[in-house]
């Protein structure tokens, strides 16, 4: 496969708008200044489910998987294929592709591990959801500052990527949303008493033709995240997909044995 760093996405998403019938919209930039896409699939206008991936830097095969989705996708959607460009840059570069931030991520370790963003804040844990807990639990595991993943930022939606996000799903009518991650083959769906009905059905209905388990997140990874704070601000379904089984980041290879499953739940969630 053909690795999904900035430059493939640039090329990906301008082949899509030449040779499918879809409409490709930049709906914000990175701290470096790389785009970050939205993929409107079907000629309709109205409200439609949005799938988001590439959060992580080291989860670059969700872009992959994202992106081979927008190719094939038959309904209504919106796909963000990597909300994280420069995060993906710099797990699949080094520290040279972080700009100005270069220095900080090369005095940190093993880019190749990246999560977070440029300046070292997780985008995943920069939503505002439960910010309170998220803060408290972060301090309790000595993470103050920023750093390779886990620091959710000095506020909610302090990093332009968060607000590229929010922003998409405060202007655009968005029905319900999923974000892909890696790894563990697991679907979660709710986020406490804000969940509204429906939701673990749909779940279920995607665990059924993927053999994705329906779970919960750990403690750690609840709160701050895409699907939290939608469910919290919009009263609607949201769910974080975990794709793959193994170690992040993932082999490339997995991607072709595991599309299929990924494909079948996809296409769950956008039918609804």
């Amino acid at each position: 496969m053909v690795y999904p760093d900035y430059l493939s996405q640039v090329k990906a998403v301008r082949r899509l708008a030449e040779q499918r019938r879809v409409r490709v919209r930049v709906i914000g930039k990175s701290l470096c200044g790389r785009n970050i896409y939205a993929v409107i699939c079907g000629g309709a206008n109205g409200c439609r489910p949005l799938i988001a991936a590439g959060f992580h830097g080291m989860e670059w095969l969700t872009v992959a998987a994202a992106l081979r989705y927008a190719r094939e996708c038959a309904a209504d959607a919106v796909i963000v294929p990597c909300v994280n460009p420069d995060g993906v840059e710099i797990a699949l570069h080094g520290a040279a592709a972080a700009c100005h931030w270069q220095p900080f991520v090369a005095a940190t370790g093993d880019a190749a591990r990246w999560q977070a963003n440029a300046r070292g804040v997780d985008i995943n844990h920069n939503f505002n959801a439960d910010w309170h807990n998220v803060k408290r639990r972060e301090r309790e595991a000595g993470i103050t500052r920023p750093c390779a993943t886990r620091f959710g930022g000095s506020r909610p939606e302090s990093e332009p990527e968060t607000r590229a996000l929010t922003r998409l799903c405060r202007h655009k009518h968005i029905a319900r949303v999923l974000a892909l991650h890696s790894q563990g083959r697991e679907i979660y769906w709710d986020f406490g008493s804000c969940t509204p009905p429906g939701c673990r059905a749909l779940a279920e209905a995607m665990s059924a033709v993927s053999g994705y388990a329906v779970s919960s997140p750990a403690p750690t990874a609840t709160g701050g995240g895409f699907k939290d704070w939608f469910i919290a601000a919009f009263h609607r379904c949201g769910f974080t997909v975990e794709m793959g089984l193994g170690k992040n980041p993932l082999p490339p290879e997995q991607l072709a044995t595991e599309y299929p499953r990924v494909k079948a739940l996809l296409d769950v969630f956008v039918r609804g």
